[in-house]
């Protein structure tokens, strides 16, 4: 799902696929990269991955509310984010959110933007996959 200067998208693609799909701008100086990584656990307890799960339909059209948004509060910026659904192993990024600008605070400034929003509105939830082979049920 795109817009003149947004991309979305939520698969099982990983986000090294991705990351390829914004091309360099001659525009902007800054191209910020972001990747949230899965950690190797979670409140003390060891970790094998995250299962990630979204309602797809709502989850896209928020991004694009988000991006369109940003769009307007931050005009000149290009961006793209993906996040991956499914199975994330420990050490693998689950999203990626990359932000082209005219200068560097501003594009993290943007970035930092996007995760709140993303992450306070965007219908993708997460489970915990334990080492001991346990799934936490209900963890977002």
């Amino acid at each position: 799902m795109a817009s003149s200067h947004f991309t979305a998208s939520v698969s099982e693609r990983p986000v090294a696929q991705v990351e390829a799909d914004l091309e360099p701008s001659t525009a902007h100086g800054a191209d910020l990269r972001f990747h949230g990584v899965v950690r190797d656990s979670e409140e003390g307890r060891p970790l094998t991955g995250i299962e990630y799960s979204h309602y797809e339909a709502m989850a896209l059209k928020e991004l694009l509310r988000i991006g369109e948004a940003m769009g307007r509060e931050h005009p000149g910026h290009l961006a793209l984010v993906h996040h991956v659904v499914g199975h994330v192993p420990a050490g693998v990024a689950s999203i990626l959110i990359r932000v082209q600008t005219t200068h560097s605070a501003e594009a993290f400034e943007i970035c930092r933007e996007y995760l709140r929003r993303i992450k306070a509105s965007v219908p993708i939830w997460k489970r915990p996959v334990f080492a001991e082979g346990t799934v936490e049920a209900g963890a977002s």
